[in-house]
């Protein structure tokens, strides 16, 4: 049963006879003869290109919906949780949309949607998605039934990439620069952006994998959808900084004859984030703050825990502020929900959502209740829970409250035996030594899989996995457990993380594996300096520096910045200024220097032989450091050791 020749499974399995029981349940439960939202998310369709296929410049497609056309089924599968099936339908609508008086959306090209609004004589845009093709395409399936209107202005939403990342393909930096083309973000915008990109990029780049599905193929038995949208595509992507700062809530601005009122929203879902009033079209854009789903409080992928209490609060903002003057509210996911008592309905029950999670939570942790438990007894009200935009799609009661116990009580859960237990594989390997042996956790895990008992069979699975990553057994049932678990839940998130699991336990990661540094030259190139140096300074390898001191003065000449770097117990900081004479070398660049020298195929050692870097003094110890920098796979292995 141990042997460790035997080969996984690579082939996806049918629905348990226990899913599909509980499949049709939630077929029963569904609000059959509820149409609206199919509705809202055809209104006002003006056209598309076949399949949303979209190519590069190398004619390599990019984006498509052609793969999903098994959606177009009305019946769910056994192997889809059927709420979420319905989700999926809505989110293959793509194409160009209008939503009222001078607003048009291109929804279904990108895990967001773009949005356009048309001034006196040029375009807004807000939110040109991730990549710059799905955008361009967007742009130019606009101007073929609307013709070619000039963009003026490009609107940041908020500082994720789905959000920006596709600015190039709607304006070029050239344009900006000549001041023809403004761009509007909300304060503080660029630092939150470089700082998620650059400090955490590796490590949540592979935890996207799990919560997007990137590597899954379309298919009922693998990725059907990721909850905000149908799919994160691929594609060119980079970013043009602001022009202009929205600093506070109230803020208006006049652009090509369209008056814009801003109402800030940090902490929400991301950091840095603002909503759209549009007082002369009686329109409100939410941004990502209310969407048809309960949204993240910490995303799967990972990132700074949001605000629950916040988010309700400006929720109720928003309530305040445009109740009674909107007929329409969009948002950059989604699709729109038309009528004024309906827009009001919509945003105060997403408030009511992130309150409720957000008191109960607190309620239930001052009985003394951890994370888990809280979890397990948490129900949403039977009169919102049962609105199909309050629930986890995208984020997930269990995982939302424990992100709002993380962020009041951090992620101790109080309990002194989880204070410092064993690392995975070492507890691993004691928790079947005292089940038996492998033999016996894997006989009394296969006949509590036939029981139904999924989420028990993969978490001891887990432990067998870690404990003897080569048992091909164990890989295969805990395998087998994660399938089931994502065929049966709602969110799509969780089941695009339980199938990638699934797949990577019985076929590896094999010619996926490559390695690489942390950032690339696109983000350097925008990156303040003392971020730069944080990056160099999490990659400081201490063994490589133990018992040296190192003193650097690097200056940058095209920005007339000057700062001292200094080395000290495998801690590296940094500050403005020059360490004068004391300084053990000076380094000197130029923006464009730098951009050379973090680039794959160049590197530091060689930026400095070509002069793109300079060094005064020590030039080789310099070289030593800079190549001394950690590099990381970014495909590390996240369901086995």
């Amino acid at each position: 049963m141990t042997n460790g020749s035997m080969t996984p499974s690579s082939a996806r399995k049918d629905a348990h006879p226990i899913t599909a029981d509980r499949q049709l349940q939630a077929r029963a439960d569904l609000a059959a003869d509820d149409d609206q939202d199919f509705e809202d998310a055809r209104r006002g369709f003006i056209g598309t290109i076949e399949d949303a296929t979209i190519t590069n410049a190398q004619g390599k497609v990019v984006w498509s919906q052609k793969a999903y056309a098994f959606l177009d089924d009305e019946a769910a599968p056994l192997t889809v949780n059927a709420s979420l099936w319905r989700l999926s339908r809505l989110n293959r609508e793509h194409g160009l949309f209008k939503v009222c008086d001078r607003i048009y959306q291109v929804r279904g090209f990108d895990l967001a949607n773009i949005t356009f609004i048309e001034g006196d004589h040029g375009l807004i845009i807000i939110d040109p998605l991730t990549f710059e093709e799905p955008a361009r395409a967007a742009l130019d399936l606009y101007r073929k039934h609307f013709g070619p209107r000039p963009v003026v202005a490009v609107m940041y939403s908020h500082s994720h990439k789905d959000h920006y990342g596709g600015v190039k393909g709607v304006v070029s930096e050239e344009e900006v620069a000549a001041g023809r083309v403004q761009i509007i973000a909300p304060e503080g915008f660029m630092e939150e952006v470089l700082s998620e990109s650059v400090l955490a990029g590796v490590p949540m780049v592979r935890r996207a994998e799990f919560q997007f599905g990137h590597p899954l193929e379309p298919g009922v038995r693998s990725h059907v959808d990721s909850g905000l949208g149908k799919a994160m595509g691929r594609g060119s992507s980079g970013v043009i900084p602001p022009t202009h700062s929205i600093c506070k809530t109230g803020e208006r601005m006049r652009i090509d004859g369209v008056e814009i009122v801003f109402q800030l929203t940090p902490g929400t879902e991301a950091p840095v984030e603002m909503n759209f009033y549009f007082p002369g079209l009686r329109a409100l854009n939410m941004a990502e703050n209310a969407c048809h789903t309960l949204h993240n409080l910490c995303p799967l992928r990972g990132a700074k825990v949001r605000d629950a209490r916040a988010w309700a609060r400006y929720l109720d903002e928003s309530v305040d502020l445009y109740a009674g003057l909107v007929d329409v509210c969009l948002a950059q996911h989604h699709w729109p929900t038309w009528g004024t008592e309906r827009v009001i309905g919509f945003l105060s029950e997403q408030r009511d959502l992130y309150q409720y999670l957000h008191d109960q939570t607190l309620r239930l942790m001052s009985h003394g209740l951890t994370p888990r438990e809280i979890s397990e007894q948490l129900l949403m009200p039977s009169e919102l829970g049962r609105r199909w935009h309050t629930r986890g799609y995208y984020g997930a009661v269990v995982h939302n409250v424990q992100a709002i116990y993380a962020f009041y009580m951090g992620p101790y859960d109080g309990n002194p035996a989880n204070l410092n237990p064993l690392p995975p594989a070492q507890a691993g390997a004691k928790y079947i030594e005292y089940i038996g042996g492998a033999d016996a956790a894997l006989a009394r895990a296969q006949a509590d899989f036939d029981r139904g008992e999924f989420r028990w069979v993969a978490q001891i699975m887990n432990q067998l996995v870690f404990a003897d990553p080569s048992n091909t057994a164990a890989r295969s049932l805990c395998a087998d457990a994660f399938e089931q678990l994502g065929y049966q839940t709602e969110s799509a998130t969780w089941r695009n993380s339980y199938l990638l699991a699934a797949r990577e336990l019985r076929e590896g990661l094999g010619a996926r594996r490559s390695g690489g540094p942390i950032a690339g030259a696109a983000m350097v190139a925008q990156m303040p300096m003392p971020l730069f140096f944080d990056h160099l300074a999490m990659r400081v390898v201490p063994d490589k520096v133990a018992g040296r001191s190192m003193r650097f003065d690097w200056v940058m000449e095209d920005e007339a910045d000057a700062f001292k770097l200094t080395l000290r117990h495998g801690a590296l900081t940094h500050r403005p200024g020059s360490h004068g004479e004391a300084a053990d070398a000076v380094i000197r660049t130029t923006r464009a220097g730098l951009r050379k020298a973090v680039r794959r195929d160049v590197g530091f050692r060689a930026a400095i032989e070509q002069g793109e870097i300079r060094v005064d003094k020590n030039a080789p110890l310099v070289a030593e450091f800079l190549e001394g920098l950690d590099v990381f796979d970014p495909l590390f292995n996240v369901a086995e050791p």
